[in-house]
């Protein structure tokens, strides 16, 4: 990890790049990837190229030196990737490594990496679900029965695909959010219990 990015050297030697989850959980949704087309030297820390959200404008920063072999079109395409699978389908760039001997000395290990990212995980209040929330409700002191009316009228109005994150502090939303997606068939991805606060991520299915 550096600078919120992170490389993975593959079996042919080459490296691919991309950035941890810590950024878009910063940056919120990502709505544009601009990334630079292959076949360019790049030093280290020169960008690969930038990434926009509605709160945030920033370089991926490159962690190594090396000659940019090709960009993620599919996250050029569709941003939001990088926020759902920034380790996998989300990787931003494939290079091949001029100094990698070198320059290996300067990058965190995974083991390294766990403190610096986990204090920055608290610094920002990162939460990482399954699916990157498109929408928030907090719903503190309210009923879950009455907060489930409010759900399906966000419900309604969204597109499919979109994710909501739902906050409660009823202690019985788990059982009710159970109930509730059996019932609509809408897709209960994830959940977790933090002090007496519920958090449940709802995906629009139909």
């Amino acid at each position: 990890m550096d600078n919120n990015t992170w490389l993975r050297i593959e079996e042919n030697g080459n490296v691919t790049v991309g950035v941890t989850t810590v950024l878009p959980a910063i940056a919120g949704k990502l709505t544009l990837a601009r990334l630079k087309l292959g076949e360019v030297e790049i030093r280290r820390g020169q960008s690969l190229g930038t990434l926009e959200s509605q709160k945030f404008v920033g370089p991926i920063p490159s962690p190594i030196s090396g000659t940019l072999l090709k960009t993620n079109g599919l996250v050029s395409d569709q941003p939001r990737i990088i926020n759902d699978s920034p380790y996998e389908e989300g990787w931003i760039a494939r290079l091949k490594p001029a100094h990698l001997p070198l320059e290996r000395i300067l990058l965190s290990k995974t083991t390294e990496s766990r403190i610096p990212l986990a204090q920055k995980i608290a610094q920002f209040h990162v939460r990482c679900f399954k699916a990157f929330p498109d929408h928030e409700m907090s719903e503190i002191g309210t009923e879950c029965s009455a907060v489930l009316v409010r759900l399906n009228d966000l419900l309604a109005t969204i597109p499919l695909g979109e994710v909501v994150h739902l906050i409660s502090d009823d202690p019985t939303s788990y059982v009710e959010m159970v109930a509730w997606s059996d019932r609509t068939g809408q897709s209960l991805v994830d959940w977790r219990k933090e002090g007496n606060l519920f958090h449940f991520i709802v995906k629009k299915v139909h």
